[in-house]
Parts: C-alpha cells; sequence; structure tokens
C-alpha cells in the first residue's frame, strides 16, 4: 500500500510502498477513505524541539482520519466489515488508576497512533476495535475525518460551562476555529479570537467569533479590556502555544476565570504565577486528547443537531500523493484543514 512516511530524524517525509499491516485478534484493518492533517503532524514533518524528543522514525504518522472496516480479528465483537469509522487515537491500558477511574484520557501508558505507533497517512490502518467510533452512515466523509481534532476543541471548550460566560480563543489554527463553534454552540455571550494570520481570522469571523484580533496589528491586553470592560474574560482557550500569546492569555482572563491549554510549546514558559494564577485565583486546565468516550458522544450530538458546520474549515482536498503541498499550506497558515484522500 501507498503509505507517508517519516523516514529520517530531519525535516520532511517520503510516499512509499509498505505492507499492509497484519491484524491481531482484537484489531481491525480499516480501508481510509479521507486522512487530515494535524498540527502535531506538521511538528513532526517539521522535525521541531517537541517530535525529535518523542517520535522514532522511520514509521507511517497520521492520526485523524474515516474509513471503512475490511477485516476484523476473531475476538471483535463491536464492530463489522462494511461499517463506516472513525477512531480514538489514545490506545490506552485499561488497567492503570486513570483508565480504571474513567480518566483513560490521561492514562499513563497511552501510545498514540501516528505518534507512538503507525498511523493513518495510508491506504489501510489496523488498530483494537475498541478504539473505533461508528459513524452516522450521512456524515460526508470529509466531516468524518476530522472528528478526532474536533474533539480536542469540544474538550477545551467544555472543560468549563462556558454558557453566557466570555470565551477568548487564542490560535485559530483548525482546532481554535472549531472551538469558536463550539463555543458559539455552547451559548457563550462573546467568542474573542486571537491570530496572527488574516486568511485564518477571516474564518474565524465565518465561525461565529464576535470579535477578531491581528495580535500583530493591536494589543491583546487593550482590545480585551476594552471589549470587556476592564473585567477580562470568563474563560481563556490557549491554541497557540507562542509564549508571548500565552502570557498574554493568563493576563486577560478575570480573577476566578479558567485558562484551559490545548497547545503544545516547543519548549518551557514562563509564566508570572504568582500574579497571573495565585492572586488571581484562577483555574488551570491542561488538555489532552478527549475524554473517553464523552467527549466523542458531544461530537456526535453537536453535528447532528445541526449548530455546529465544520465545512468552511476544510477548505483543501488533495490527493495523498499530494501531502507535501498540504504541508507547505499549514507551515505557511494559508488553509484551515487540509484532508488527504488515499
Amino acid at each position: 500500500m501507498k503509505a507517508i512516511v517519516k523516514k529520517e530524524r530531519k525535516f520532511g517525509a517520503g510516499l512509499m510502498e509498505v505492507d499492509v499491516p497484519k491484524i491481531k485478534d482484537n484489531e481491525v484493518l480499516i480501508k481510509v477513505k479521507a486522512t487530515s492533517i494535524c498540527g502535531t503532524d506538521v511538528h513532526i514533518y517539521n522535525w521541531d524541539e517537541w517530535s525529535q524528543s518523542r517520535v522514532k522514525p522511520p514509521y507511517i504518522f497520521g492520526h485523524e482520519f474515516a474509513g471503512v472496516v475490511e477485516e476484523v480479528g476473531s475476538n471483535v465483537t463491536n464492530v463489522k466489515i462494511g461499517d463506516y469509522v472513525s477512531a480514538e487515537t489514545h490506545i490506552v491500558c485499561g488497567e492503570c488508576s486513570q483508565c480504571l477511574s474513567g480518566d483513560a484520557h490521561i492514562c499513563k501508558q497511552t501510545e498514540i497512533i501516528g505518534v507512538d505507533r503507525d498511523g493513518c497517512f495510508a491506504e489501510y490502518v489496523a488498530l483494537p476495535a475498541i478504539n473505533l467510533w461508528k459513524n452516522d452512515t450521512a456524515m460526508p466523509i470529509n466531516v468524518a475525518s476530522i472528528q478526532e481534532p474536533f474533539g480536542n476543541a469540544v474538550h477545551t471548550v467544555l472543560a468549563q460551562d462556558v454558557a453566557g460566560k466570555s470565551v477568548a480563543i487564542i490560535g485559530c489554527g483548525p482546532i481554535g476555529l472549531m472551538a469558536i463553534a463550539v463555543a458559539q454552540a455552547c451559548g457563550a455571550s462573546s467568542v474573542l479570537a486571537f491570530d496572527l494570520n488574516d486568511y485564518r481570522l477571516r474564518l474565524a469571523k465565518e465561525m461565529g467569533a464576535t470579535s477578531v484580533v491581528n495580535s500583530r496589528e493591536e494589543n491583546p491586553l487593550t482590545v480585551v479590556d476594552k471589549l470587556m470592560h476592564g473585567n477580562g474574560v470568563d474563560v481563556v482557550c490557549e491554541m497557540s502555544g507562542h509564549p508571548v500569546a500565552m502570557n498574554q492569555g493568563f493576563k486577560m482572563v478575570t480573577n476566578g476565570g479558567v485558562v484551559s491549554i490545548l497547545s503544545l510549546p516547543v519548549r518551557p514558559v514562563e509564566i508570572d504565577v504568582t500574579n497571573d494564577i495565585v492572586f488571581k485565583g484562577i483555574t488551570v486546565q491542561g488538555i489532552t486528547g478527549r475524554k473517553m468516550y464523552k467527549t466523542w458522544q458531544q461530537v456526535s450530538g453537536l453535528l447532528k443537531s445541526g449548530r455546529v458546520n465544520l465545512n468552511p474549515i476544510i477548505t483543501h482536498h488533495l490527493k495523498l500523493e499530494e501531502f507535501e503541498k498540504g504541508f507547505n499550506l499549514m507551515i505557511q497558515g494559508k488553509c484551515g484543514k487540509v484532508v488527504l484522500h488515499p
């Protein structure tokens, strides 16, 4: 089969012919119909400090997809051949204290497909059957392929109650754009979007942001002070990973507010803990993955309700062979979500 392989410990990747994976008794083989490029994939493609410390080439990367079950292992009972599926990408142990207490999304033994093991930038992918999520047959394949990152946005925004509250989304990459839609759908009183990229700020407006701010042209703290009448914002969702933007997020949140951090800074970030956390009495929430499987239920519900429309975010469709073009678009910030079709 064709697959995009992170071949070496350096920038880039290559399209290769590799063997179709063989499944174990508890696994399923899925024919990939659509797979989308994530910010994490860009980290790996660029070979930044985080990816250098985490991934071990050569291997197939990619972790967002939708496809059809082609083969099932002898112990599999929850899906059958022909089912239309996507997947929870965190493979967990099911035995640690976190898993046993309902917090499997922070399992200490987590393996992520496309990061710690072979992923879905390929014609086929093999996964444990327990990780599969059956899709509504009416769901477009492109939307189905981005449910995993949409789950990140849902988890980030709904880590706290946002109904009737002001929400700031810092970083309008694809997940940030999705977070705007989630906040609006769940009753936020206002949604402020911050980025340096006018292309993505235009998408932010289309996704429902009540105010968009180019942080290169305007001081975010001055804008928040004016819009919030000096009170700050109730909830900050940090999606950028930039040290300056992250610090601004802690300074703009109101006393007693919440900062939810999904972004992955490539190096340690210095925060004024005394003044921006302790004396303000705020809550800081780290977000990893999706709650298994509460977030997936919320994802399905929001999409089925029609209150969230993800189509404007999907800006490019490319063949798997055109992956370099897709990564360049992501690196340049001249896209929303890029979907590859094997």
